[in-house]
């Protein structure tokens, strides 16, 4: 009987956590043009998990380059998790993907496109996974197009005021 009610307050703190850890790179969806979206896993240190579930993770100034025919984040920042052992916050992290869909990948970086880390959740089985973006960056008038139609759907119309 204690071991099934500590299994349900168990559940319930993970489906919280799952809930609150969900970290946006913003900054992304203005800078460039989505092409195709992919959920890749990604190999971390146990301490780097802790951190994650806080929401202790930046992924605002990173991006993805292959090595030896292996995919990397870089410039994803981690902070430290504080009770227990340290890691490197700012190393290249491994992002675990198939062998077909690193090389469609690779293949598409030599028409001039980049990947992005967009997001970084928690799924529903408690891992961290990672939505990277094949992406292509916008021009300035594409950018300055983005503004003006997101101000254009953002007007309310405001009734007249009764005096």
């Amino acid at each position: 009987m204690f071991g099934f009610f500590y299994l349900y307050l168990s559940c319930n703190n993970l489906k919280q956590m799952i809930k609150l850890t969900n970290v946006i790179n913003k900054k992304a969806k203005f800078e460039y043009k989505f092409i195709q979206t992919i959920t890749s896993g990604i190999k971390l240190v146990g301490s780097e998990v802790k951190s994650i579930r806080l929401g202790k993770v930046s992924i605002s100034e990173s991006y993805c380059y292959f090595n030896n025919g292996e995919l990397f984040v870089k410039g994803m920042s981690i902070s430290d998790y504080g009770y227990g052992s340290s890691h490197d916050s700012n190393r290249d992290k491994k992002l675990l993907l198939k062998r077909k869909e690193l090389n469609k990948l690779e293949k598409e970086l030599v028409n001039g496109l980049t990947i992005i880390p967009y997001r970084v959740f928690i799924n529903d089985l408690g891992l961290v996974k990672v939505d990277i973006v094949l992406s292509k960056g916008k021009k300035i008038y594409d950018k300055r197009e983005h503004i003006k139609n997101k101000d254009i759907h953002n007007i309310e119309i405001l009734p007249p005021v009764k005096r």
